[in-house]
């Protein structure tokens, strides 16, 4: 028998396994169908950077988008999630979610490499950049609504939250490095031709996601109808004070966020005079406030709750997009842009590994995809009219003004959730309400 042939490259992989820190017996990383979920997160964050920037420097730096332009590019990419969420959830409670996240990540690929075309072609103008925004706004509503539910169906219920300030890990890396690589590939190549270094991101997520394998326990009513399963997600929603109280407290924080987000490059790049590898390096303080957040927020959810670390979270954010509004227009301002920056992005990460976790714990899996649908649908509702609000403020009075009605807001809407009960007094995991009636395993 020959012995087994081990290339170089093996053998400096095993090398440097073994020197990595030891994982402890229960680290969720030790789960192999874990562990490929996470890898692809990390890979398709850090193409995710690369559009963060590409997509809003294409239409500001380019194509010389006004503010209204930049708030109704935002604004498009959010109106699916307005129009499909619902029937999405019904959907999606009736499918494997899976194959539908996986598929989503390639639709993403393709569209995203349509820009650099259009660009070559000359065809490329603000109303492709909205069609392109509109479409990337679908494939998120069904797609992500799906991610979120496969990773119920890998971790258990009260280790949601360490699950997902793992998953902001993950992203968190990509944050650190890939501002400051796509500034440079944006500098070096244009805007719309670093789209497509995400593209071949995401078409490496979809290559680990194939072949994963999930349990799906899958219910279904006796006698599906669309109508009748779309108002029972509703009720169910409507039913629980703590996902209504979620979706108000997150759905005004997105107004403030929209209203900050479109004047962010535009301010950048004309109040502070930044290159796109300057905007590029100062977005590494975006990662630097998501691996500060997701490394503590487990245990500050622990040590608060996870009622009270969602609104420290609303606030971080708030302190951030106000003190930008003051800054100077000098070195102090360009601190103050990656300060904003910092703030926004931990603050995030506190708001979210509670929202999700809170939201997924408290719903039995066969109403998982109405509930999650109809609560992003709730949480975007008011990002859109957001959205253009920062925008007409920021081409009519300013950019500054909408930086600080977005952290005005932030911090008012802190102050009230930390008044109000069914937010400040949650300091466990809810258990999963008993599933409603009516409704049997499907077969």
């Amino acid at each position: 028998m020959k012995p087994k042939v081990i290339s170089p490259t093996h053998r400096l992989w095993l090398i440097l396994r073994s020197r990595w820190p030891a994982l402890a017996s229960d680290d969720l990383l030790r789960n192999a169908t874990y562990r490929r979920l996470w890898t692809s997160i990390l890979i398709s964050s850090f193409g995710g950077q690369i559009t963060m920037l590409a997509l809003p420097l294409t239409a500001a730096v380019m194509l010389q988008a006004t503010p209204f332009q930049m708030g109704l590019l935002t604004a498009m990419e959010i109106a699916p999630f307005v129009l499909l969420s619902l029937p999405t959830g019904v959907w999606l409670d009736r499918v494997r979610k899976l194959p539908i996240y996986v598929m989503g990540e390639g639709l993403i690929a393709l569209v995203l490499a349509t820009v650099p075309l259009a660009w070559y072609l000359g065809w490329l103008t603000m109303t492709w950049m909205y069609g392109v925004a509109f479409t990337l706004g679908c494939i998120f509503v069904v797609a992500g609504t799906a991610a979120q539910i496969v990773l119920t169906q890998v971790v258990p219920r009260e280790r949601l939250v360490e699950a997902h300030a793992k998953n902001a890990l993950a992203s968190s890396g990509a944050e650190v490095a890939g501002p400051g690589v796509a500034g440079v590939l944006i500098k070096l190549a244009g805007a719309p031709l670093a789209l497509l270094a995400d593209a071949v991101l995401l078409v490496v997520s979809v290559l680990i996601l194939r072949g994963v394998q999930v349990v799906e326990n899958r219910i279904l009513n006796a006698k599906p109808h669309f109508w009748s399963d779309l108002k029972e997600g509703l009720r169910f929603v409507a039913s629980q004070p703590l996902l209504i109280s979620l979706a108000l407290v997150v759905g005004l924080w997105q107004m403030c966020y929209h209203c900050t987000i479109v004047v962010q490059i535009l301010f950048a790049t004309r109040e502070l005079g930044l290159n796109e590898r300057q905007v590029g390096l100062c977005y590494v303080g975006l990662g630097a406030g998501t691996v500060l957040a997701s490394t503590l927020g487990h245990r500050i959810s622990l040590r608060l709750g996870p009622g009270p670390c969602l609104v420290l979270g609303v606030a971080v954010c708030g302190t951030g997009w106000l003190q930008l509004a003051l800054a100077p227009a000098n070195a102090w301002g360009v601190a103050s842009f990656v300060l904003m920056l910092l703030c926004f992005s931990a603050g995030a990460v506190l708001i979210f590994i509670n929202f999700l976790a809170l939201r997924q714990a408290v719903t039995p899996e066969p109403l998982l995809g109405r509930m999650t649908s109809t609560m992003r649908w709730l949480i975007l509702i008011p990002a859109g009219p957001g959205a253009l609000l920062g925008g007409y403020l920021g081409e009519h009075l300013g950019l500054r003004y909408a930086l600080a009605l977005g952290g005005i807001g932030a911090l008012l809407l802190a102050a009230w959730a930390w008044r109000h009960p069914v937010i400040r007094y949650v300091r466990v995991l809810p258990q999963a309400v008993a599933v409603p009636a009516g409704l049997q395993a499907a077969r």
